[in-house]
This record gives C-alpha cells, structure tokens and sequence, in this order.
C-alpha cells in the first residue's frame, strides 16, 4: 500500500482529516491533521490528539516497514492550507491568501486597476451561484492601505472599490487561511459581508 494511502486511512480511522504529508530530504514526515468539520463549532487540535495519532502511525508505519527518520504530527495552525473543495466550503467568508498558478492576463484585468501579471491575492473568499445548481469561487478585496496605530483618517476619504475574481480550484497554485492573530480579541475587518448560507 503507498504511503500517503495507509496514512490517510490510519488518521481518517482515528476520527480526524489529513490535512497535508510533507516529506523532506532530510527524512522527516511531516504529517498535518485537523478535525472533521462541523458547522458552527469552533474545534482545534491539541497535544493529546497529535500524540494519540503519532503513536498510532509510528505502530502503523512500522509494520509497512516505511522508510522516515522522524515523524511529526501536528495542527493546520492559523495559516491552513486549503486543498479540496470541502475546505473551500468550509472556510467561506474567511480572509485567505490566494496563488494562482499562471497571472490573471490583460482580459481579466480590463477596466481595474490589477496588474495583468498579478498571480497572489489576499481577500474574502466567497462561493459564487453561476448557473441554476452550479457554483464556482470568488475572492474579494480592497486594496485600500491598512492604517496604522493612531493614524487619523479623513471622515470625506472615498474607499477604495472592492474588487472580485473569479476561480476554480484548478488554476490555484496555493490556497491558505491568511494568518490573523488577534491579540486584542478583536474580529480583523472583512472587506465583504459574510455571505448568508443557502
């Protein structure tokens, strides 16, 4: 059995999802797990859950007789990667980082102010209705500069637009939650509204 298939049916059996598996040269496996989605509760990984599923792979990896020097398991942490449509789901209306793998082109950047080279985006990440029963995905953001502590701001200031673009899982070259730390207890300000759920 390949490696990547006896880790995800050894981590999805103890009840948790295969977030990522990094292999380095130096022979560390590097193994991400989270917990399955439920709507509505905020759940988070801890020490115990990473200790309960390195004790079960190093047994598993063990009698597949898997080459690694060091095994680590861990948490997403605030800057998940998103992979499969569910985290897209998942994660809608949250602030993610966006790499497209080739630049949007001078079509798709006509009439804004996007570069047509431009391939990373920071913005709101929105599930669009394209059809009758057909979605797609779009990130929204504003490129108004963030102010700075104490910084006054002129109430007669006119916003910058928000801008949107459109994409499908194919053209992403790398999709991560943007990492907010929130040391105030503060929510960051989204450039969109959260949208409602259908």
């Amino acid at each position: 059995m390949a490696l990547q298939e006896t880790i995800e049916q050894t981590v999805t059996g103890l009840g948790y999802d295969l977030v990522e598996i990094e292999r380095t040269a130096g022979g560390l496996l590097r193994v991400t797990i989270d917990l399955p989605y439920q709507p509505g509760v905020d759940q988070f990984i801890n020490a115990e859950d990473c200790e309960k599923v390195t004790r079960q792979l190093q047994f598993v990896l063990e009698v597949e007789g898997a080459d690694y020097a060091r095994l680590e398991v861990s948490s997403p942490g605030i800057d998940r990667p998103l992979r499969h449509e569910k985290d897209f789901e998942r994660f809608v209306g949250e602030l993610v980082d966006l790499t497209l793998k080739a630049p949007i082109g001078v079509a798709a950047s006509a009439g804004t102010t996007v570069s047509a080279n431009r391939k990373k985006f920071r913005g709101t990440l929105e599930r669009v209705e394209l059809a009758e029963g057909q979605f797609g995905w779009q990130i929204v953001w504003s490129d108004e500069p963030a102010v700075k502590p104490g910084q006054k701001v002129s109430k007669n200031r006119i916003p910058a637009p928000l801008q949107a673009l459109g994409f499908t899982l194919d053209e992403i070259a790398q999709a991560r939650l943007a990492p907010v730390v929130d040391f105030k207890g503060r929510k960051p300000k989204l450039v969109a509204n959260k949208p409602t759920e259908n």
